[in-house]
């Protein structure tokens, strides 16, 4: 892997997310159609219980929980940010009792048993994290999941055309100048962190929208 950048602390980065708040959603322009084929292949219909690591202001999980999961399903979406929990619970209060949104502190372990998901979501923040925190996150998620649970992620990447190539060469550098430029996050390749041993990926797609391209992967618990 190539040599790690300077990231935000975990300090940092929940102080960022603080203020941005609502205007995380205006990123829709390049990250809708990423989650969309994300939940395309993470067949929902099927879950009985999603962890969500990350869950922003609960645009995904409101709309798996309005159109893709089934009535009985449940849903545990956890964020650093004291800012974005609010934003959350209150756009997921209708679902009543299936949705708990929960803040977490700076750790990458949870207090759920393990097996306790058929699917761990985590969109757009892997990114956000330095490679040895990406490690212990997703060997996190593998304890969390069930046999043959579904891990299901979507990340910023690096770009297969000239202009989805200039648009992450020029986000790399904007990181490595000062990572608050680009709210911490900067391209990294999902596929690079999923050892085989852990887990078989079902589907890996890079996504581009107006320039910016996504990683999608969705792997199944080894």
């Amino acid at each position: 892997m190539p040599e790690e950048p300077r990231m935000l602390t975990h300090q940092q980065a929940t102080s960022f997310y603080n203020h941005l708040g609502a205007k995380q959603d205006w990123q829709a322009f390049y990250e809708a159609h990423a989650t969309r084929a994300l939940i395309a292949h993470a067949s929902f219909k099927t879950a009985q219980a999603v962890f969500e690591f990350g869950c922003g202001t609960g645009t995904f999980a409101q709309q798996v929980l309005a159109h893709h999961l089934p009535p009985q399903a449940t849903y545990l979406a956890v964020d650093s940010s004291a800012t974005m929990v609010h934003l959350a619970q209150a756009r997921l209060e209708r679902f009543g009792a299936r949705v708990m949104v929960r803040q977490t502190d700076d750790s990458l372990q949870f207090a759920e048993d393990s097996g306790s998901c058929d699917r761990f979501v985590s969109t757009y923040v892997l990114d956000l994290l330095s490679a040895s925190d990406i490690a212990q996150l997703l060997s996190e998620a593998h304890r969390l999941l069930v046999a043959e649970g579904r891990l299901c992620l979507v990340s910023l990447t690096h770009g297969l055309t000239p202009l989805a190539r200039l648009v992450s060469w020029s986000w790399r550098h904007l990181h490595a100048l000062e990572p608050q430029f680009v709210g911490g996050c900067r391209p990294v390749e999902l596929r690079d962190y999923l050892p085989p041993t852990n887990f078989h990926i079902d589907y890996a797609q890079v996504i581009t929208r107006f320039g910016v391209p996504s990683e999608v992967v969705v792997a199944s618990k080894q």
